[in-house]
């Protein structure tokens, strides 16, 4: 079974990842489980970029497949912000329920249907033997609620309402959320890929 080493060491986004990615005869491992500690600077001006590097950085550390992903919160009425800098939004420190609070804060005057939003997923898988790294990305797209609702999934989720919902994506099952992601979808996309690779 081949090991790929997720560069993460957000244990609910791995958790997340092995459940979408449980049809591929893969170990997928964290980068403390692999032994790697080491920080990658996100400094590209794209989800692509960043994901690409992270996975090319740790992947020449490792010597092993390295699967990286970049993603974040696009709200259209902000200019498509925070985005890239989804993570680092309002203080990297700042716990995502005072985020959401502050956003939901300044977004209340703002009609309903000017509160489109969409998370974006970008993956990069990186390779030792010198193939092509490769990419995939995808969205979810939805709106941005009035108020937080539900008690799953993590980050921006509560004020995050998908298209054809009436609740947030805190409040939706753990399947039913992987059914419809912008990391679900990237991720599939992404197995479509490594399996193809695997099976030359």
């Amino acid at each position: 079974m081949k090991t790929i080493i997720f560069a993460t060491k957000n244990k609910d986004k791995v958790k997340e990842i092995r459940e979408i990615m449980s049809n591929i005869n893969v170990n997928i491992i964290t980068m403390e489980e692999a032994g790697i500690d080491i920080d990658v600077i996100e400094d590209g001006q794209t989800f692509e970029e960043n994901a690409r590097k992270k996975a090319e950085e740790i992947m020449k550390e490792s010597g092993h497949i390295v699967m990286a992903d970049d993603s974040g919160l696009e709200i259209d009425c902000f200019d498509k912000a925070p985005g890239v800098y989804s993570a680092r939004y309002l203080g990297e420190n700042t716990p995502y329920e005072e985020k959401n609070a502050i956003i939901l804060d300044k977004m209340k005057d703002i009609e309903d249907n000017k509160r489109s939003a969409r998370f974006v997923c970008a993956i990069a898988t990186a390779f030792p033997d010198g193939r092509a790294t490769i990419i995939t990305r995808d969205t979810m797209e939805g709106k941005i609620g009035r108020k937080a609702v539900g008690s799953g999934g993590f980050g921006y989720d509560p004020i995050f309402y998908p298209q054809g919902y009436q609740t947030s994506s805190a409040d939706i099952s753990a399947k039913e959320k992987n059914a419809i992601s912008h990391r679900g979808k990237a991720l599939r996309a992404m197995e479509k890929q490594i399996r193809k690779v695997l099976e030359k």
